[in-house]
């Protein structure tokens, strides 16, 4: 599935690795993304908010499906958390620009999850929808 289908059908949006400092794209993305109308959640361990988004401590604690799982986080970090996102099922796992994981990227797919990897979901978002 190309990226402008998958935003398109996307209503709620987790951010992995969301931070409350301004200068971080991962606070920057998740507010850009809720002003399109978006519900976006965050996924750090020592936020609850950022803004006017909740944030919850893991995966595992948000207290509904997401259609999005937007990671922020180095691809490494992202070992830990790849059986809690099979399980939580979402339809996309979306790794940001610079954010790899193959073996992950391979758990998501046999999962059947689809994975979009290594890429800005801002542009993607700006290229679909102006």
């Amino acid at each position: 599935m190309d990226a402008c289908a998958i935003l398109e059908k996307a209503k709620k949006i987790a951010v992995i690795g969301i931070s409350d400092k301004p200068d971080r794209d991962s606070g920057k993305i998740a507010n850009y993304l809720a002003r399109h109308d978006y519900d976006v959640v965050g996924v750090h361990p020592k936020l609850e908010r950022v803004g006017e988004i909740d944030v919850y401590p893991s995966v595992s604690a948000l207290p509904e499906r997401v259609d999005i799982v937007d990671v922020f986080v180095r691809g490494d970090r992202l070992d830990s958390m790849i059986d809690e996102i099979v399980e939580h099922k979402p339809k996309t796992v979306w790794l940001q620009l610079g954010v790899h994981n193959d073996a992950a990227v391979e758990a998501f797919e046999k999962a059947g999850i689809t994975v979009s990897q290594d890429r800005c979901i801002f542009v993607e978002h700006k290229n679909c929808f102006g």
